[in-house]
């Protein structure tokens, strides 16, 4: 699919209403103006300090009803994008759990097509969330890479969390195939702020601080 392909094709979806909602039967009474469900935006920098080089990782997201779609900087690989389009399905309510399977074009110095996937799983104060992708590289098939992170966080507070993360990336040269380490946040309405160290048993770590705001 190409980068083209997915913008009609998020287009398409988005025209029209979309609720994941079988309609109820019409019980004879007046009902009031049907409404669309809104866009749900939202956007992040990863500020990434490694031992090969420092760079920002931006994304930015947009949610409306199931449909997913999602913007990406510099997280393949340097000077790269990626364009995705997925569907959000969501169930649970001690236990939440939410799945977002999608497809991505993947452009720039690498070009490919990449299928993943997000989830997150929450029970009370302990969250759960990893998202995955495998990159088929159209020019090299040598070149094709599995790509996950990872975070298990745990809610000290409303508004603090702790944990661990993990990640598993060619955005940088490393020798750990994955990498491994803890986690911190703070989150204030609409903002999120995190830090992260890696490698915590290498001679050299890596550092990333993320700032995240909805709206």
């Amino acid at each position: 699919m190409t980068v083209p392909g997915i913008v009609v094709l998020a287009m398409l979806l988005s025209a029209g209403p979309v609720t994941g909602q079988v309609a109820e039967p019409d019980s004879g009474a007046p009902s009031g103006p049907k409404t669309e469900p809104e866009w749900a935006l939202s956007a992040s920098v990863f500020t990434y300090f490694t031992p090969d080089r420092n760079y920002l990782q931006p994304t930015f997201t947009a949610d409306r009803g199931p449909l997913h779609l999602q913007l990406r900087y510099n997280y393949e690989n340097h000077e790269t994008g990626s364009a995705w389009i997925g569907y959000k399905f969501q169930a649970g309510s001690g236990i939440e759990l939410e799945f977002t399977p999608a497809v991505g074009g993947v452009f720039g110095k690498t070009d490919g097509i990449a299928p993943g996937w997000s989830f997150s799983l929450g029970y009370r104060r302990l969250k759960l969330y990893s998202e995955s992708e495998y990159l088929f590289d159209l020019n090299s098939k040598s070149d094709n890479f599995f790509y996950t992170w990872s975070e298990l966080t745990y809610s000290i507070k409303d508004w603090l969390r702790a944990g661990l993360a993990a990640q598993r990336t060619r955005a940088y040269q490393t020798d750990v195939d994955v990498q491994r380490g803890l986690t911190a946040g703070v989150a204030f309405g609409n903002l999120d702020l995190a830090a992260y160290v890696l490698n915590l048993d290498r001679e050299k770590q890596t550092y990333i601080f993320s700032i995240a705001v909805s709206f």
